[in-house]
């Protein structure tokens, strides 16, 4: 019996899928599968009713599915055991991110270094620490966290998320740390010639005197998103209208749905895409409406702030919070909570476990910060 064996089989039966189990380790299908059956042939009992639709666990495969759990978590305590005799001089951490996430705000809002600039300046205070980067969305790096796959993501969250026992926003949060790095609100953005580019309000681009300059999208001005019209599109204005957004899974797409569902419109999304530029140039280009964070000015583009709700996502960092994290997880952590310290007006703290070796987490926080036009975070 191998420890890959079980992990194996403990991805398997959580997507319920030997090929969403292979995609997700990076292995062909018929690979995973031949490592089954030999753990299958040593248990002496199948572990999987592969005879339906979808592939379930026997009475065999739910007994033993927690004793592999607790195997595969015994055998990572072990390496961060081991890891500790060597302090903070080697060790290595798997981080996932969001397509996108260079988490800088513009300008206006203050100034905070990117991504890159963060992981280098760890690197040279610890240049024993390598790193892994992994790209995906929201939904699939949340359950790698849980499953030991990764130690660190920065995700996106509909904003309502906290973690906390309950919440409306994403509730598989729970069993996670998470840190706010900053929280925008989504508006929406179209072709120039779409039906809802133009705005009806005072102030609006169709409004006399307006200055406004349909091929820019840049308007005269809302506040906390630059270049949007005056007019505010209701939610429930996207009704029967195509929409562009990113894939099910990821933040920006959940704050979507949760904002159509309360504004009583079912999703309509025809076109999606993985990052929050390839969106807005789509829209550009009349494939539909795009819900986004605030793209900036772009050719042939109307941008348009949304309301009745506001939908907003916020960018993240989470971390495991069942068992202490490795030194080289903790100390990142802490680098990028004094880099990423959060929007400035916050809330009561959520209740959340920091790794060890790091500071309570900052307080959770509904304040808008607006991304920056030429390196945006994605709210994947």
């Amino acid at each position: 019996m191998e420890l890959r064996q079980l992990q194996y089989f403990v991805t398997v039966a959580q997507h319920g899928s030997f090929t969403r189990a292979a995609q997700l380790l990076h292995l062909s299908q018929p690979g995973v599968s031949s490592q089954i059956r030999q753990l299958e042939r040593e248990l002496g009992h199948p572990l999987f009713d592969r005879s339906g639709r979808t592939v379930r666990l026997t009475p065999v495969g739910e007994a033993v599915l927690p004793h592999a759990r607790a195997a595969l978590a015994a055998a990572a305590a072990a390496r961060r055991t081991a890891q500790e005799f060597g302090g903070l001089r080697r060790g290595h951490v798997r981080l996932g991110m969001v397509a996108g996430a260079a988490l800088t705000p513009p300008a206006e809002l203050g100034t905070f270094p990117g991504l890159a600039t963060t992981l280098a300046a760890f690197r040279q205070e610890h240049p024993g620490i390598d790193f892994s980067l992994t790209e995906d969305t929201t939904a699939r790096m949340l359950d790698a966290l849980r499953d030991g796959r990764l130690d660190l993501a920065v995700v996106g969250l509909p904003a309502p998320a906290s973690g906390r026992e309950g919440d409306d926003g994403w509730s598989a949060l729970t069993g996670l740390a998470l840190h706010t790095v900053l929280e925008v609100p989504l508006v929406a953005a179209c072709a120039s010639g779409h039906p809802l580019a133009a705005g009806t309000g005072p102030g609006s681009a169709d409004s006399p005197g307006s200055g406004s300059d349909s091929g820019s999208g840049a308007g005269p001005g809302v506040p906390g998103v630059p270049g949007a019209d005056r007019s505010a599109l209701p939610v429930a204005e996207l009704a029967g209208h195509a929409l562009v957004s990113t894939p099910r899974g990821t933040g920006l797409r959940t704050a979507l749905e949760c904002a159509l569902a309360e504004a009583g419109v079912d999703p309509a999304v025809g076109v999606e895409a993985a990052a929050p530029p390839q969106l807005a140039e789509l829209a550009a280009h009349g494939l539909g409406v795009a819900v986004l964070p605030n793209p900036g000015p772009l050719p042939g583009l109307r941008v348009r702030p949304l309301t009745g709700p506001v939908p907003r996502v916020r960018i993240a960092l989470t971390w495991p919070t069942g068992q202490p994290a490795s030194p080289p997880t903790a100390a990142l952590v802490a680098h990028l909570r004094r880099a990423y310290p959060g929007p400035a007006a916050a809330q009561a703290p959520a209740p959340v476990q920091a790794p060890a070796g790091t500071a309570a987490p900052s307080a959770m926080c509904s304040s808008a910060a607006a991304p920056s036009s030429t390196s945006r975070s994605s709210g994947k």
